[in-house]
C-alpha cells in the first residue's frame, strides 16, 4: 500500500499542474472570414461594393464639382462589439434600407470631420474651413448627397442583379462608439461584413469609409449572384456604362465652356448654320447651385418647428396659352399640345413652387414620379418663402 502512494513531491507537482491550466486564460476564437465565405463569395462582395461605390464616386464628384476618388474595397468579417476598435473618432452613420429587389439594410459609416467637408462643399463652400460641428442644414445636405450617391449604387446594383433594386431615403444619425453614443445604429446581428473604401476627394479628403452589412444579408446577395453568374457581365455593363456617362459629361462641359466665351453674334452665325443642315440637340450641362440659404441658428431653429406643416405637391406634366375663342371652342376629344417636347422631364411643385424635375412612372396600377433633378438646398428655401 505504501508504494502505491504519491510522495510530496509528486502531490505539489499535480497541484502546481492544475493551478497553471486553471490560471491560463482561454484564447478566444479567432475571428476569420473564410470559416463563413469562400474566396470567390468574397470576390463577389468586393466587386459588388467596387462597381456600385464606384458610380456613386462619379455622381458624388458631379454635386460637389471635385474629382472623387473610391479605391477597390477590402472586405473583412468583425463581431459587433468590435466595431468601436475600427472607428476611434466621432462619425455619421448613413442607414440604408432595401425596398425592392433585396431584402435588408446595411450602415454606411463616415468620419464626422470628413462628413463636414463634403456638407460644406454641399453649401457652397470650399471645404477647406468646414464646421466642426454639424447643424441641422448641413445634416440635410449631407443626407442630400448620400441620397444622390446611394440611389446612383441602387441604379448599379439593379444592373448587376439583372432587376429593379430600389432603397429608401438614408437616414444620418452622429455617433461616437468611444462613448457608446449610437450603438443602437449598428445593425442587428452579432456578426459583421465590413467594407472599407478609400476615400479623396479632391485635395480637401484623403480617409475612408466603411459599408457594414450583417453576414445573413451578404451571404444571401452572393448567392444570388453565385446562382446566376451575373458578375462578370454586369460589372463590364456598368464600367461600360460609367465612362460613357463620364465621356458625354466631359463633352457637355467643354461646349459650355465653349459657349461662354464666344459672343453673342458669333452665337448667332452658329444657329443659323445648324438650321440650315441637319437638326442636332446639343445642350449644355447643367449643375445645380449650391448657394449658402444664409440661415442663423434662430432661423434654422424656426425652420424645424415647420418641418410638420403639410405641402401640396403637384406635378405637372406641361403649361400651353390659347384664346377664349379656342377656349370655347373646345368639345370632348379635342387635343390640346403642350408646350414641352415628348420625353421632356415634368415639374414637381411644391405650393405651385419649382422644387425639382422627374419622369413618370406606373407604381402597379397608379402614377408616380421617379425624381432626376433637385434644386439646391438654398433654392429650395428659397421658393419655399
Amino acid at each position: 500500500m505504501k508504494d502505491d502512494m504519491l510522495s510530496q513531491e509528486e502531490i505539489d507537482a499535480l497541484l502546481n499542474g492544475t493551478a497553471d491550466e486553471e490560471d491560463s486564460p482561454v484564447q478566444p476564437e479567432k475571428l476569420t472570414i473564410f470559416s463563413y465565405l469562400s474566396e470567390m463569395e468574397i470576390d463577389a462582395l468586393g466587386e459588388i461594393g467596387n462597381i456600385s461605390f464606384g458610380s456613386s464616386a462619379t455622381a458624388l464628384s458631379s454635386l460637389l464639382n471635385q474629382v472623387v476618388e473610391i479605391t477597390t474595397p477590402e472586405v473583412t468579417l468583425v463581431r459587433t462589439e468590435e466595431v468601436a476598435q475600427s472607428l476611434p473618432h466621432s462619425s455619421v452613420a448613413i442607414n440604408v434600407q432595401y425596398t425592392e429587389g433585396l431584402a435588408g439594410d446595411n450602415l454606411l459609416v463616415i468620419l464626422q470631420k470628413d462628413a463636414a467637408v463634403i456638407a460644406d462643399l454641399m453649401l457652397g463652400g470650399d471645404g477647406v474651413n468646414p464646421p466642426e460641428y454639424l447643424d441641422g442644414i448641413q445634416l440635410s445636405a449631407l443626407q442630400e448627397a448620400m441620397n444622390q450617391m446611394m440611389g446612383s449604387a441602387a441604379t448599379s446594383m439593379s444592373a448587376i442583379f439583372n432587376n429593379r433594386v430600389d432603397i429608401s431615403p438614408p437616414a444620418l444619425e452622429l455617433m461616437d462608439l468611444t462613448t457608446q453614443n449610437g450603438r443602437g445604429y449598428l445593425p442587428e446581428a452579432d456578426l459583421l461584413i465590413k467594407i472599407s473604401f478609400h476615400l479623396a476627394i479632391g485635395s480637401l479628403i484623403d480617409s475612408y469609409f466603411m459599408q457594414l452589412v450583417p453576414l445573413e444579408f451578404g451571404q444571401e446577395m452572393v448567392a444570388r449572384l453565385v446562382n446566376e453568374s451575373q458578375v462578370p457581365e454586369a460589372a463590364a455593363a456598368v464600367a461600360a456604362q460609367t465612362e460613357k456617362i463620364t465621356q458625354q459629361v466631359k463633352q457637355e462641359e467643354a461646349f459650355s465652356m465653349t459657349q461662354q466665351n464666344q459672343s453673342s453674334s458669333h452665337n448667332n452665325s452658329i444657329s443659323q448654320a445648324r438650321q440650315a443642315t441637319a437638326p442636332v440637340n446639343i445642350q449644355p450641362a447643367q449643375f445645380s447651385a449650391f448657394e449658402n440659404p444664409g440661415l442663423s441658428s434662430g432661423e434654422s431653429r424656426n425652420l424645424n418647428l415647420l418641418l410638420d406643416i403639410p405641402l401640396q405637391v403637384t406635378v405637372e406634366l406641361g403649361r400651353t396659352k390659347r384664346s377664349v375663342k379656342e377656349i370655347l371652342e373646345l368639345s370632348a376629344g379635342s387635343i390640346i399640345e403642350l408646350e414641352k417636347l415628348a420625353g421632356e422631364p415634368v415639374d414637381i411643385l411644391v405650393n405651385d413652387r419649382l422644387i425639382a424635375q422627374g419622369e413618370v412612372v406606373v407604381i402597379e396600377e397608379n402614377f408616380g414620379v421617379r425624381l432626376t433633378d433637385i434644386l439646391s438646398q438654398s433654392d429650395r428655401l428659397t421658393n419655399l418663402r
